[in-house]
C-alpha cells in the first residue's frame, strides 16, 4: 500500500524500483513490503504504463484463499457445534481439530501481520497491526494453553463436558477477515494510478523516421532531438516537436481537457501523446524521453500524489495517540469483565478484549487524505490541472480572490492586426508590406504581428535600407526608393505629418484596446495600423463563473490604463484593475490583499508574474506561459485555458469536501465502534459483538473509506 533520461514518458528510471508509503511519502525502499511507520503495504514512486499488479496483492490473494479455504470448516466446527448444539466430533478432540486448522492460517497466513505488529514495538509506532497481532495473538495463545494444558484454568471454566473453551475461530476468521480488507484494499487504490497509466500509454511506443531512404519504424527509445518524423492519420505524436510539413488537426484533449481538435501547420508545435486525426504530418523532434510535456505531466502528478495535505496532520495527531489509548480500553475492557461479567468471565473478557483491538484498527483514518489526494491529482492531470502538491489544492478550495495577470492570461498574448485605416490614396496592401519591411527587423510583440498579417496576405515584402529606431518612438527605414516611418504621432509630427485626419480612429481603436502605429511615406501621413492582444474566447464564461462562486477578481497588468480599462470591459466580471504595473509592483499588491484578510490565488504565465504566483496563497500559472512562472506556481493549467481555473476549484472543492467525508466516516465508525465492542450495550441490550463481526467491520471502513475516494475520478469538472 499503504535519473537518467529514459525513452518512453514515465518517471524517472529508477521510480520504477522504489517503493513509498502514501501516507508517509519520506519512506523508500528498493522494493515492495511495509512501511515502517504505519505498517501498510509500500507501493511504486510512480506507476509505469505497465499494469502489472502488486507483487503485495498476489501474495496476499495466495494466503487469502488457504486462509479461506481452513476457516470454512473451522467454523463449521466450531460455530455449528454452538447453534445446533450436536457435536460433529468428541469435545474432547474438537479443540485439537481445531488447532490443526487454526494454526496455519495465524502462523503462515497470517505472518505478515504479526512480523508488523512486531516491528512497531520494537519502533515505538504503533499502528493497525499492532492491535491486529495483539488481537489474534490473545485469542490463539490462550487457546494453546486451553489445548495442552486444560488444568491450569479452575473448574469454573469448564463447560458442562468438562473441557476448557476455545477460541480458535475468533483468531483464524480475523486474520482471514484481514487478509481480505486488505487484498480488497490493494485492488481499489490499484484504481489510483490509472490516471496516470492513461496518461503513460497516450505516447505511441514506436515512431516513423524519416531518412534519405525513407521512412523507417524504430522503438521510441531511438528518437533523438532533431529527428524527422513521419506521424500518420490516427496516429499518436510520438515527442514533442514542431511541424515541418503538412496540415492535419490534432486532438489535444489529454493537455486540455477540451474535445475540439486544433489545427496545425508548418511552423506550429505538436505535443507528444496527441492524436493526429485526418491528415499526415512530418516533424522535428525537440524534446524526447523525460524532457517531453508528457513525461513532465506524469512526474508532477507522481509528485502530487505522494504531498500531504495539511488537514492530513488532522489524522496525524489523533493517530499519534490512538493505539495506545485502544491497547489501554482494550486492557480496561478485559479486566471488567474478567471481574464483573457473566460466566464464563474469561471468555468474554478475552472476547471483548480482542473485538476492541480488531475493530479500531486505524486503517481508514490513515486512508482518508492521502486517497483522495491521489485521484484528484489524477483526475486533474485528465482535466488539464496539474497540481504540484495537495497543499495548493487544499488553499484553492479556501480563496475568496483570485488575482490575474491580462497578457497571455485573459488574454492570448499573442498581438495580431485589427485594423487597417489609410490616407491620402495609399492602398491598404502597399501600405501594410511596406510597413512590414520596416518593422520585420524589430522583434517587438506589435511588429512581429504587422509582419504575421503581411504574410497571411500573400504580400511581397520588400527589401529596406537605411534603418533606423527613434527610442519611444518608432522606426523608419527606405524601400522602394520610399522614406518609411512607423511610430507614434510625435514621430511623425517631427517629420512634418500632419496625423489629424485619423485620430478620430485612432481614438476609438485605443478605446478598443488597441496599440495604433502611425505610418508616413516621404514624410506625409499614408494610413494606420491597430494591433491589439485578442482576448481568449473562454475568458469571460469563465471568470462568470469565478465570480458566480463568490471570488473577488483583480487584475494586474503592466500596459496602460486604456488597453486595461478596454480588456476589463471586453471580459467582464473584473471588480478591480491595477495597470502600469512592475513585477514588484503585483507582488506587492498580492502582499496587500493578503494583509487584508483575503485568500488570494494569483493566475499568470509571464517572468514578470513569478513573484505575484510565488507571493500568493495558491499560484496558477499558465501551461503556455515561461518556466519560471510555472516552476513559482502550486497548479499549472496545462494549454492557459482559462476554463481550466474553473475545473482547478471545483476540483479542490470536491477534493476536500470528499476527505472531509473520509474523515467524518473514520471518526464516526471508531468513536461508535469501540465502545459498542468494549460491550457498553450489554447490560441494556444484551448485545456482544465477536471479533469475527469487528473484524468484518474493519475492513468494510478501510474499503469505504477507499471507494469513496475513488468517487472523485468520475466528479464533474
Amino acid at each position: 500500500m499503504h535519473d537518467h533520461q529514459h525513452p518512453a514518458p514515465s518517471a524517472p528510471a529508477d521510480s520504477a524500483t522504489v517503493w513509498t508509503c502514501p501516507m508517509h511519502p519520506q519512506i523508500r525502499r528498493p522494493g515492495p513490503g511495509a512501511c515502517p511507520i504505519c505498517g501498510m503495504a509500500l507501493e511504486p514512486v510512480a506507476p509505469t504504463s505497465d499494469d502489472a499488479p502488486n507483487p503485495e496483492l498476489v501474495d496476499f490473494t495466495r494466503r487469502l484463499w488457504i486462509a479461506t479455504a481452513l476457516t470454512i470448516p473451522l467454523l463449521i466446527l466450531s460455530m455449528g457445534t454452538d447453534m445446533t448444539g450436536i457435536h460433529l466430533v468428541s469435545p474432547a478432540l474438537s479443540p485439537w481439530i481445531q488447532l490443526l486448522l487454526t494454526a496455519p492460517i495465524v502462523l503462515w497466513t497470517g505472518a505478515p501481520f504479526f512480523q508488523r505488529g512486531w516491528t512497531s514495538i520494537l519502533t515505538g509506532r504503533l499502528n493497525m497491526f499492532t492491535l491486529i497481532a495483539l488481537g489474534v495473538g490473545a485469542a490463539f495463545l490462550y487457546s494453546l494453553v486451553a489445548t495442552f494444558v486444560p488444568q491450569v484454568f479452575p473448574p469454573t471454566f469448564r463447560t458442562m463436558h468438562g473441557t476448557v473453551p476455545v477460541y480458535y475461530e475468533a483468531a483464524g476468521v480475523v486474520v482471514t477477515l484481514v487478509l481480505l480488507g486488505q487484498v480488497l484494499e490493494l485492488r481499489a487504490r490499484a484504481a489510483t494510478g490509472k490516471a496516470i497509466r492513461a496518461l503513460l500509454n497516450l505516447a505511441p511506443k514506436t515512431a516513423r523516421r524519416i531518412t534519405a531512404d525513407g521512412e523507417e519504424e524504430i522503438p521510441l527509445a531511438e528518437v533523438h532531438v532533431g529527428d524527422h518524423l513521419r506521424v500518420r492519420p490516427g496516429e499518436s505524436v510520438p515527442v514533442d516537436g514542431v511541424v515541418i510539413e503538412g496540415r492535419s488537426p490534432v486532438d489535444e484533449s489529454m493537455l486540455t481537457g477540451e474535445p475540439a481538435p486544433v489545427a496545425k501547420q508548418p511552423g506550429e508545435p505538436v505535443t507528444g501523446g496527441t492524436l493526429n486525426t485526418t491528415g499526415s504530418l512530418a516533424i522535428e523532434a525537440r524534446a524526447v524521453g523525460a524532457d517531453t510535456v508528457l513525461s513532465r505531466i506524469v512526474h508532477l502528478v507522481g509528485e502530487a500524489q505522494r504531498s500531504r495535505a495539511p488537514i492530513q496532520s488532522v489524522a496525524d495527531r489523533i493517530s499519534g495517540w490512538f493505539v495506545p489509548l485502544v491497547v489501554a480500553i482494550a486492557a480496561a475492557t478485559f479486566a471488567v469483565w474478567l471481574l464483573a461479567g457473566p460466566e464464563p468471565r474469561i471468555g468474554h473478557a478475552l472476547l471483548n478484549a480482542v473485538a476492541v483491538l480488531v475493530i479500531a484498527c486505524p486503517c481508514a483514518l490513515g486512508l482518508a487524505t492521502p486517497m483522495s489526494i491521489m485521484v484528484a491529482t489524477g483526475s486533474g492531470a485528465r482535466a488539464g490541472v496539474l497540481v504540484k502538491n495537495a497543499e495548493a489544492l487544499q488553499g484553492l478550495e479556501s480563496v475568496d480572490t483570485l488575482v490575474i495577470d491580462k497578457t497571455g492570461t485573459l488574454t492570448l498574448g499573442k498581438p495580431r492586426l485589427v485594423a487597417i485605416e489609410t490616407a491620402n490614396g495609399v492602398e491598404a496592401n502597399t501600405l501594410l508590406a511596406l510597413a512590414a519591411a520596416v518593422e520585420a527587423q524589430s522583434e517587438h510583440p506589435l511588429a512581429q504581428a504587422i509582419v504575421l498579417a503581411a504574410r497571411e496576405r500573400g504580400l511581397s515584402i520588400p527589401a529596406i535600407e537605411d534603418f533606423q529606431s527613434h527610442t519611444g518612438a518608432g522606426v523608419s527605414a527606405r524601400a522602394d526608393g520610399r522614406k518609411i516611418a512607423i511610430g507614434n504621432a510625435a514621430l511623425l509630427h517631427q517629420l512634418g505629418a500632419d496625423t489629424a485626419p485619423l485620430e478620430a480612429q485612432a481614438d476609438a481603436q485605443r478605446g478598443g484596446g488597441a496599440g495604433v502605429m502611425f505610418v508616413a511615406l516621404d514624410g506625409a501621413l499614408a494610413g494606420m495600423l491597430a494591433v491589439a492582444d485578442p482576448v481568449r474566447a473562454e475568458a469571460a464564461p469563465a471568470l462568470a463563473a469565478l465570480h458566480g462562486e463568490g471570488l473577488r477578481i483583480v487584475m494586474l497588468t503592466g500596459d496602460n490604463p486604456a488597453t486595461a480599462g478596454a480588456v476589463a470591459r471586453a471580459v467582464g466580471g473584473i471588480d478591480e484593475v491595477h495597470a502600469e504595473l512592475k513585477p514588484e509592483d503585483k507582488a506587492r499588491i498580492v502582499g496587500e490583499l493578503k494583509a487584508a484578510g483575503h485568500r488570494v490565488a494569483m493566475a499568470g504565465d509571464g517572468v514578470n508574474d513569478a513573484p505575484a504566483l510565488a507571493a500568493a496563497d495558491v499560484g496558477l500559472a499558465m501551461g503556455t506561459g515561461t518556466d519560471v512562472a510555472i516552476e513559482s506556481a502550486g497548479i499549472t493549467l496545462t494549454k492557459g485555458d482559462l476554463s481550466a481555473i474553473v475545473r482547478a476549484r471545483r476540483l479542490a472543492t470536491a477534493t476536500m469536501r470528499n476527505i472531509r467525508q473520509n474523515l467524518l466516516f473514520s471518526f464516526l465508525f471508531n468513536g461508535i465502534g469501540i465502545p459498542i465492542a468494549a460491550g457498553v450495550l450489554y447490560p441494556v441490550a444484551g448485545i456482544l459483538l465477536s471479533p469475527m463481526l469487528a473484524g468484518a467491520a474493519m475492513a468494510l471502513s478501510s474499503l469505504a473509506v477507499v471507494t469513496n475516494a475513488l468517487r472523485l475520478a468520475r466528479a464533474r469538472l
